[in-house]
């Protein structure tokens, strides 16, 4: 149960990181709003998996997924630039989330 509420605050913090870009820095409300929440329950996700999970996978893991789900939504939403090498190390970071998990 601590993996699934792990994904989920990871999850979440790419929907935070999504909505500062939508935010205008700060200045539009429902956006910031939203931004502020997912902010809020991501950390509480991760303060509920790190009952359980060691400290270093969780908080490895977590931000892998936000940096992942964050890469590759600012490709697709933003057009953010996409290269071999980008996508290398993307890869390289899928890799180390394995890893992580497969020797917790």
């Amino acid at each position: 149960m601590s993996w699934i509420v792990l994904i989920a605050a990871g999850l979440l913090e790419i929907g935070w990181a999504v909505g500062l870009k939508y935010s205008d820095g700060f200045r539009a409300l429902w956006p910031t709003l939203g931004t502020a929440g997912a902010m809020v329950l991501s950390v509480l996700l991760l303060g509920i998996a790190l009952q359980t999970l060691p400290l270093g996978t969780a908080y490895a893991i977590w931000t892998g997924i936000g940096i992942i789900g964050t890469v590759i939504l600012g490709i697709v939403l933003f057009g953010d630039p996409v290269s071999a090498v980008r996508l290398l190390f993307i890869a390289m970071i899928v890799a180390g989330i394995f890893g992580l998990k497969l020797s917790t």
